[in-house]
């Protein structure tokens, strides 16, 4: 058994986690698509909404609607206790117009400067969009702390600075398996596998 899902993004790293979680829950062959693979032209999509929930939904209905197939979406938040919540739903924009991981990350450790709280916990919101145009959601989140400093060189994104509770390592300085066994996206992914499974795709 196998299956393809398109996914309502540009970003290849995330591809590739979405598909290694996905093999590893399910036991099956997954063809995980992203925009370039089969609507390159279309740019980012302009994520507008106030919640991860609206944002993933967002990404998931447009790609839905311009290729009429399985779409999935999500959106993800790293919500800082002492920054009163924040970056939230602007985690991947934090730094401002044309925001990289460096530069995110940068920001961050800036303003967390001289901070002792340093809570953090990150979410993850998957839009699921079937072919028949059956609407879904599944969220995970995982709890932790906000490093001093940026540490270790696999992952992306916040991954260098943020320690999931229960280990000492940031995502960034475990392997990729140890990430996926305790991060937010593969907690949301999980529960995505298992409705998928419940439901004999």
């Amino acid at each position: 058994m196998s299956f393809k899902l398109i996914l309502a993004t540009h970003n290849r790293d995330k591809r590739d986690e979405l598909r290694s979680i996905l093999e590893k829950e399910m036991k099956v062959k997954v063809e995980v698509l992203t925009l370039d693979d089969i609507i390159p032209a279309i740019g980012d999509i302009e994520e507008t909404g106030a919640t991860l929930e609206e944002n993933a939904l967002i990404k998931a209905r447009e790609v839905h609607r311009l290729t009429n197939l399985p779409t999935i979406a999500d959106d993800t938040g790293l919500e800082v206790e002492a920054l009163d919540g924040a970056p939230g739903v602007y985690s991947a924009r934090f730094s401002g117009p044309g925001a990289t991981y460096a530069s995110n990350v940068k920001k961050l450790l800036t303003e967390m400067s001289g901070k002792e709280n340093r809570t953090a916990q990150f979410t993850t919101v998957i839009a699921y969009i079937d072919e028949r145009g059956r609407e879904l959601l599944f969220e995970g989140d995982v709890k932790g702390t906000i490093a001093l400093e940026a540490r270790g060189t696999n992952g992306f994104g916040y991954d260098p600075v943020f320690i999931p509770r229960g280990t000492n390592k940031t995502f960034a300085e475990l392997s990729t398996e140890e990430k996926n066994s305790l991060s937010h996206r593969g907690n949301a992914m999980r529960e995505f596998a298992t409705f998928m499974h419940s439901n004999a795709v």
